[in-house]
């Protein structure tokens, strides 16, 4: 506090002037520089295959290389336009996840001439960044979102319902295909499911954590308040399980699981869906015949050659892991396409460590890892609870969805049948994590802005 004199004797006290506040630093630069490095990155690979191969740069390097750069390019002007706030490890991390994914399924074109699958990963690709664009162009709030709560579970049940009507496809009734054009639609689900229960829980988190009953150590709401979500957490995994898409079932229990614990802060509810996936899964191997024959696999690996006939796609993919060593054998000279017809989505991850060595896979895994604590500490820096729900449970999706494909391909779990975010073939899949991607931008802005706010506030 200040004196300032207005006449001889007189004084009166003058307020301090606020201290300026420094304005926030958009990082802009660090997220185009990134970019231009996860593209370098895959061109690099992309040109190592073709040498490996042929001896010689592929003809369609160029292109390729321009063809991705252009595309990150366009998402980074619409984040500089939109989302001058945000984090800039999202979007490289995407660029660079799905270039490396592209290498690799080009890699294994190359050894299956009849099934070019690069070509179509590329149109799907740009459908993915298209729509991460409108998002982040479009979406200028994500509080909006919070409005169309029950659209949103509406949809994701739909969703998942259709393709029920279809035939399955290795044993699995999970794909709609019309006129040679095959959709997930579990893929775009899983993110409607997400909003809905990150909107439901925000508006209802009071009761879950204080009313209804103490049982066994665990706080247990009123059915008026939790049955809404189980019921339609039940629906969704119940259709999944008529469907055989069990992946995407454990997938969703573990979202509902997660998000309930950030919601409520109770670690009864980690510790009752433990109990309850256990349950589960003993129940669906026992009674399931396909599920049964992918535990037995897990448990016997090598189990079919023993008895002649020849290795099993698990035992494959061990053999992959086993010859790629510490550095790998190279772009382009493994042999995982031996794997069979999921090498280029289910098994993708066992081409990457044949070729790439454990170095390569542990540089993937901590590319996701950081993907997943980016999300998070958006949802550490938001106020409102719909928006901190929402980062965490996208976040999540894509921890769960590395874990169970790691886990699956690995040994370390039964296999699922999911693809592997970004790097698998898989149109519906590089959509949706683009999609995962721009709401993660759009949350980590808003996280920012509001810090601002914070620190320029009285």
């Amino acid at each position: 506090m200040t004196q300032a004199g207005t006449g001889p004797g007189i004084t009166v006290a003058a307020a301090d002037a606020p201290a300026p506040v420094a304005p926030l630093p958009r990082r802009r630069g660090i997220e185009l520089a990134l970019i231009v490095l996860a593209v370098l990155l895959s061109v690099c690979g992309y040109c190592a295959v073709g040498i490996a191969r042929h001896g010689a740069l592929p003809p369609g390097a160029a292109g390729y290389g321009a063809g991705l750069g252009v595309l990150a390019l366009l998402a980074h002007l619409a984040v500089r336009l939109r989302a001058p706030y945000a984090d800039p490890l999202p979007l490289p991390i995407g660029v660079l996840l799905n270039g490396l994914g592209l290498v690799l399924i080009y890699r294994l074109d190359l050894e299956t001439p009849g099934d070019r699958a690069a070509p179509t990963q590329l149109v799907w690709s740009t459908l993915g960044i298209a729509l991460f664009i409108g998002i982040v162009l479009l979406l200028r709030d994500h509080r909006l979102l919070q409005r169309y709560t029950y659209v949103c579970v509406a949809a994701a049940l739909v969703l998942l319902t259709v393709p029920i009507l279809f035939p399955a496809v290795n044993g699995a009734r999970i794909w709609i295909r019309v006129a040679g054009f095959s959709i997930q639609p579990g893929e775009f689900a899983k993110v409607l499911l997400a909003v809905f229960f990150a909107a439901y829980l925000a508006a209802n988190r009071g009761a879950l954590t204080y009313a209804g009953r103490r049982v066994w150590g665990v706080q247990l709401p009123t059915g008026r308040v939790l049955g809404p979500i189980v019921a339609v957490w039940l629906v969704s995994v119940g259709v999944l399980v008529l469907e055989r898409d069990l992946g995407t079932s454990l997938l969703f229990f573990g979202l509902f699981v997660v998000m309930l614990y950030v919601a409520t802060g109770r670690t009864g509810w980690i510790a009752l869906g433990l109990l309850l996936a256990a349950f589960g899964a003993v129940a669906v191997a026992r009674l399931e015949p396909h599920v049964h024959g992918r535990v037995e696999d897990w448990l016997h690996p090598l189990a079919s050659i023993e008895a002649g006939l020849g290795a099993n796609q698990l035992a494959q993919s061990l053999f992959a892991f086993g010859a790629g060593g510490v550095t790998g054998r190279g772009l382009g000279l493994g042999h995982s396409v031996l794997i069979g017809f999921a090498a280029k989505s289910d098994f993708i991850l066992a081409t990457a460590g044949e070729e790439l060595g454990f170095l390569g896979l542990t540089a993937i895994f901590l590319l996701y890892a950081l993907l997943v604590e980016r999300g998070f500490r958006a949802g550490l820096a938001l106020r409102d609870p719909f928006g901190r729900l929402l980062a965490v449970g996208l976040a999540s999706l894509v921890a769960l969805q590395v874990f169970v494909i790691a886990g699956g391909v690995t040994g370390l779990i039964p296999l699922t049948g999911m693809a592997m975010p970004f790097l698998a073939q898989g149109g519906s899949s590089v959509v949706t994590n683009w999609a995962i991607v721009a709401l993660l931008i759009r949350l980590g802005d808003s996280a920012r802005r509001q810090a601002a706010g914070r620190a320029a506030g009285p």
